[in-house]
């Protein structure tokens, strides 16, 4: 399981106002620590920003990027996903881990059956969902990350554990 150096923070949603502000998505814990988190990089590492947060706006953070200085620019980074360093976010606790992390994994339940890889980490509000797919699945399976659910999550050997309920399987 390799790691990755950098993981996404936050994607720019537009233009904001008239003079090169944009909308920041912030997908932190606490949205405002993005800024704290810079400089941020796109996908590519092609280009660079610090960060400056002037209010919340609707669903997101009003935000100065540097090197962005009209609407048009501004315009232009709809949709641009930003990534921080691993090393300028903080230490997650024992059982607390990066989504990216995550994403790969190969999922086997209590009986040693391999039920797939996770393909992707879901958020709608009541807590995180494992897409495991793969293992001759027709259908993703979605299981709820949760302690009862996933008792076993080990970055080290690459395997999550799980014990999905009766009719998830």
């Amino acid at each position: 399981m390799t790691r990755t150096d950098r993981l996404c923070v936050g994607a720019i949603a537009g233009a904001f106002g008239v003079k090169g502000e944009v909308r920041l998505k912030s997908f932190c814990a606490e949205p405002s620590d993005i800024a704290s988190y810079g400089p941020l990089f796109t996908e590519d590492g092609g280009r660079s920003f610090r960060v400056t947060l002037t209010r919340p706006v609707a669903g997101a953070l009003g935000a100065r990027l540097s090197g962005v200085a009209t609407k048009e620019e501004a315009d232009a980074l709809r949709g641009v996903q930003l990534y921080a360093d691993r090393d300028r976010l903080p230490s997650l606790g024992d059982d607390e881990f990066y989504h990216a992390d995550l994403i790969g994994l190969e999922v086997r339940d209590t009986g040693g059956a391999l039920l797939g890889r996770v393909h992707a980490v879901h958020n709608h509000g009541a807590g995180d969902i494992l897409e495991v797919t793969g293992a001759g699945r027709r259908e993703a399976l979605l299981l709820p990350f949760t302690r009862a659910v996933v008792p076993t999550v080990d970055l080290s050997i690459g395997r999550i554990v799980a014990d999905p309920p009766e009719g998830l399987e």
